[in-house]
């Protein structure tokens, strides 16, 4: 972020933004709003308050800061047997479908502007080609879509920056007199995506080597917390894809961290990573609205930009729309003609989802980043930046706000046909089972002789508990949730009576704080149990 002012009102203007994070999530709730697009708004109302100092985005330093944590979190859930399994959906997506808009994009732009050369034209297009990781993940986290369709969404949020990334160089390098060969560009496409990919499963084995021999706490969280940034930072060096190795270290990371963390470290870590996400995406959308007052003064002000490019930024976000649309039915198509011709597993999605994933195309902070990074001779240099912060808007305000209606209209809902082999209750049982076995195991000495006796019988109940029910989920969590309800009342009860004794000096913030910690743990344990 570069500003003529002090540094100190820079600082001051971070605060700012970080209190109306607060309150712009906390408006979105109450208006079941998204909160990106109340940030989106937010940020540029902000923007032109009277005294806010202009702010311009440095692009390498927003892709740095802001998308390998990102990333790392998106592929760190991501659920890699069935990324696998989807893989070639997946790669339609980030791929083709990243290729097919670009083609499309570029086409209309020239139609629109005759004089824009076709190399700047195809900058464009892959521009606003590839929705966004961090758009695609603050509405997708907040509605509940069948496993397949989500994986297909993630998948491609994923992994379709680095294709239009690397397309956008190389038309930046022939719309700025370098000379382009296709075969050429192809084997370079693939020496960035394989080379990102084992660098970033380089730096993700190196972190389990590491987090195997820490052993302080703190220690294991900050190293996990900076390997986003390694693997992005070391694939850019290296001259290969940083986006595509944070996104492999992150699968690894998700792989690996359940073996590798200990329980402390994976509440301590969870806790702190979950903050500096939240913090993190919430900055990407508000930096997005501030910098609206900086492209229309570019354009000549609000005015300028209503009036004189209203059409054709309404064109190309028309025809980004059509083009995913018309890719996903006709993938789906074909999907479905391949499996009745027996030549594929994969059934049909059908209309509805296909509908649900063709609307949910959110562009975000990597469009805008890299239309900033254009050189400032670059042929239409300012339309270009127009229209990519007007994909933005229009997406994230249009698109993902409504995304939740549509997909209660089209009656899109998760359903036990995708779901894995064993219900949550079967799964529940098996572990069970291997406490129980261990319980066993430990509660005899040397010689033979019981002496854990309660702790044999509590494990045994338990097992025996769990066998025996036989209601249905629905009638099993509600069963769960009466009984932790209860628990959860007793720690409240139990904590009031801690701060009792502490206020009334009879015991110290040692003794506070010791049992204080007991009853957290309950606590975390119940909820969890509920959820």
């Amino acid at each position: 972020m570069r500003t003529a002012v002090h540094p100190a009102e820079i600082f001051e203007l971070i605060l700012v933004m970080l209190g109306a994070v607060l309150v712009l999530h906390w408006l979105a709730e109450r208006l079941r709003w998204p909160p990106s697009a109340a940030l989106l708004i937010g940020g540029g109302a902000l923007a032109f308050i009277p005294g806010v100092p202009l702010v311009t985005l440095d692009p390498e330093l927003v892709l740095v800061l802001f998308l390998p944590p990102l990333l790392v979190d998106g592929a760190w859930n991501t659920e890699l047997v069935r990324f696998r399994r989807h893989i070639a959906g997946i790669l339609s997506l980030a791929v083709g479908l990243v290729i097919f808009s670009t083609v499309i994009v570029a086409a209309v732009a020239h139609w629109l502007i005759p004089t824009l050369p076709w190399a700047a034209c195809a900058a464009l297009g892959a521009i606003v080609s590839p929705p966004d990781a961090v758009s695609a993940r603050a509405v997708l986290q907040r509605v509940r879509l069948p496993r397949r369709l989500q994986a297909l969404l993630e998948g491609e949020s994923l992994l379709n920056d680095a294709t239009g990334l690397v397309i956008f160089r190389f038309a930046v390098a022939a719309a700025m007199g370098a000379d382009f060969q296709p075969g050429e560009a192809v084997g370079r496409f693939l020496l960035l995506i394989i080379g990102g990919g084992a660098v970033g499963l380089a730096i993700g084995w190196l972190w389990v080597v590491i987090a195997a021999r820490l052993r302080d706490e703190l220690l294991l969280v900050c190293a996990t917390v900076l390997v986003g940034w390694a693997a992005y930072l070391c694939g850019e060096a290296l001259g290969v894809s940083g986006v595509i190795a944070a996104v492999t270290a992150g699968l690894v990371l998700g792989w690996q961290q359940h073996v590798v963390f200990s329980a402390a470290v994976r509440l301590r870590g969870t806790s702190f990573w979950q903050v500096l996400v939240f913090l993190l995406e919430a900055l990407v959308f508000i930096l997005i609205g501030f910098s609206l007052r900086d492209i229309a003064m570019r354009a000549g002000g609000l005015e300028s930009v209503l009036g004189e490019f209203a059409l054709p930024l309404g064109a190309i976000v028309l025809a980004l729309v059509v083009a995913r649309f018309a890719w996903v039915f006709a993938s789906d198509a074909i999907v479905g003609l391949l499996h009745r011709l027996g030549l594929g597993q994969e059934q049909r999605m059908g209309a509805a989802c296909a509908t649900v994933m063709g609307w949910a195309g959110m562009r975000g902070v990597v469009t805008l980043a890299a239309a900033l990074t254009l050189p400032a001779n670059f042929p239409q240099r300012d339309f270009i930046l127009l229209a990519a912060f007007g994909v933005i808007l229009v997406t994230v305000l249009v698109q993902g706000s409504t995304l939740g209606i549509l997909i209660r209209w089209t009656g899109v809902r998760r359903t036990e046909d995708d779901a894995p082999p064993m219900t949550l209750t079967a799964a529940e049982n098996a572990m069970m089972r291997a406490q129980l076995a261990a319980v066993e195991r430990l509660a005899h000495d040397a010689d033979g002789n019981l002496i854990h006796p309660q702790l044999l019988r509590r494990y045994t109940a338990r097992v025996a508990a769990g066998e025996r029910f036989s209601g249905t989920e629905e009638e099993r969590t509600t069963a769960i949730a009466s009984h932790f309800d209860v628990i959860i009342g007793a720690v409240a009860a139990g904590r009031a009576e801690l701060v009792r004794l502490h206020r009334t000096h009879q015991i110290d913030n040692e003794t506070l704080s010791s049992l204080e910690l007991d009853l957290d743990l309950e606590e975390l344990g119940a909820e969890s149990a509920k959820a």
